[in-house]
């Protein structure tokens, strides 16, 4: 678009108007010192080959300069090659003070890096270490050169991690002994950023994990010792509800005996509770994989559920009896019937339980549990898998709640690889779903069709129960 009458010229046009004026310049005088020995355009020409070889000169000096500019310098000159050699002077001043403040700005980042107690290993797309931090030299064993360039699998060379490198999926950590030591046990995160660039996280959890380990010995040996006290107290307290009932001697006590009797049964549930929650936590990497009918052990989980109820909820079943599960039987069994109990619990007397088992897109299976209870606001979802974490302290506890069944729950699911998520509305209704991966999940070889039997009619899927 050209330039408008009223608008200043361009930098451009007026350089280029000062080079032909230049060039204007020395060619006019070639003429005239030319016309002085009766050959002006001979002198023209004279003088516009000089001013050319001139600017070859500087040229080539400039391409010198830009290959070796600590060997060469820029010579001082007139005009646009002036211009130009003192910008590009400004341009090197400048690029030394960024390349300074870039190197003392990468001098604290690997100042500050050094001194994290975590380690950090910056990965290249294929896995490649690119540099490394002074933790992860402890923490793993690098070395520098050495181990630049070397994928991160060959060197931590553990069936967890490489499982968890290969697949891609860095959402969630992993766990792994370090190479240097198999007694010390390492937490390692990898984060994807950049260029397909990935950071390696690397902390040492050894100690944490021997912590835990400590606090579910000490749980569980206390909650053992507990148990027999608690059933020779339950014994006892059992004869006295019997000697408190009608007109027996211990009659006037018979409620103080009844309430003493019930905090007894709690108690003993609220360790029997402990004890499973203990025992899934040491026992979660030995699970022993078994094919379970899922379906079988769901309908016997409803039936319990049902007898808990005392026939005050209706449940509505939609069980597919195709896909079967994976993995342990007490731990499945736990997973469905404490969700099974905890919507009995907190579903008002006439409120509908709806149990489902289906087969998924992806080839895992689904569990769920709705209720139309008393729901539960977001804030209280991300802690409802605590230890003795209640929404309504109350109303648990005068069920029978020990506070255990949700955290039972999350620690059965992570010996199937799943996770437990949670939809609720206050006042609507709670659903809790257990998706389990396509691993874990085997359908059922099809029975045959018996001859003249109707091929048309579909199978059915599940079964809804009437009112």
């Amino acid at each position: 678009m050209p330039d408008s009458p009223t608008s200043p010229p361009s930098p451009y046009l007026a350089l280029l108007g000062r080079a032909f004026i230049r060039v204007g310049l020395v060619v006019g005088a070639g003429l005239i010192v030319g016309a002085i020995f009766h050959h002006p355009a001979f002198g023209g020409l004279i003088a516009l080959l000089v001013f050319v070889c001139l600017q070859l000169r500087q040229l080539v000096r400039l391409r010198a300069w830009l290959l070796a500019p600590k060997r060469y310098f820029l010579p001082d000159a007139t005009g646009i090659w002036g211009e130009v050699f003192d910008l590009l002077i400004d341009l090197q001043r400048k690029n030394r003070k960024r390349k300074k403040r870039l190197a003392l700005m990468l001098a604290e980042f690997q100042a500050s890096t050094a001194a994290l107690p975590d380690g950090a290993v910056v990965l290249g797309d294929r896995g490649e270490i690119s540099w490394f931090n002074t933790a992860a030299r402890r923490l793993l064993g690098l070395r520098a050169p050495q181990d630049l360039g070397i994928r991160i699998p060959n060197l931590i060379r553990h069936p967890s991690f490489t499982e968890f490198f290969e697949r891609g999926v860095f959402e969630q950590e992993t766990e792994a002994p370090s190479p240097i030591s198999r007694k010390r046990l390492l937490s390692l995160r990898i984060i994807p950023y950049g260029n397909d660039q990935k950071l390696l996280i690397v902390r040492d959890v050894s100690e944490r994990r021997q912590l835990e380990a400590a606090r579910r010995d000490f749980v569980a040996n206390a909650s053992h010792e507990l148990r027999t006290p608690l059933t020779v107290l339950r014994g006892y307290l059992d004869l006295m509800d019997m000697e408190a009932q009608g007109s027996g001697p211990l009659a006037t006590w018979h409620a103080p005996v009844v309430e003493m009797r019930n905090q007894a049964l709690r108690m003993e549930a609220l360790v029997n509770d402990m004890l499973k929650l203990a025992r899934l936590e040491a026992d979660r990497a030995s699970m022993r994989d078994e094919l379970l009918q899922a379906p079988m052990l769901i309908g016997r989980a409803v039936e319990e559920a049902r007898a808990v109820s005392k026939a005050q909820h209706r449940f509505e079943q939609n069980i597919d009896s195709a896909p079967l599960l994976i993995g342990g039987e007490t731990e499945f069994y736990s997973i469905i019937i404490n969700l099974l109990t905890n919507a009995v619990r907190y579903t008002p007397a006439g409120g509908v339980i709806r149990v489902s088992w289906e087969r998924l897109d992806d080839g895992g299976a689904q569990f769920s549990v709705a209720d139309t209870g008393i729901g539960i606001a977001s804030d209280d979802i991300p802690r409802l898998t605590e230890r003795f974490y209640r929404v309504d302290v109350g109303r648990s506890r005068a069920s029978g709640g020990t506070g255990l069944g949700l955290s039972i729950v999350k620690h059965a699911l992570e010996a199937f690889d799943s996770r437990l998520e949670i939809d609720s509305e206050p006042g609507v209704g709670s659903t809790f779903f257990c998706r389990f991966p396509q691993h874990r999940v085997q359908l059922a070889p099809q029975e045959p069709v018996a001859a003249g039997a109707d091929r048309s009619a579909p199978a059915a899927s599940g079964q809804r129960e009437p009112h």
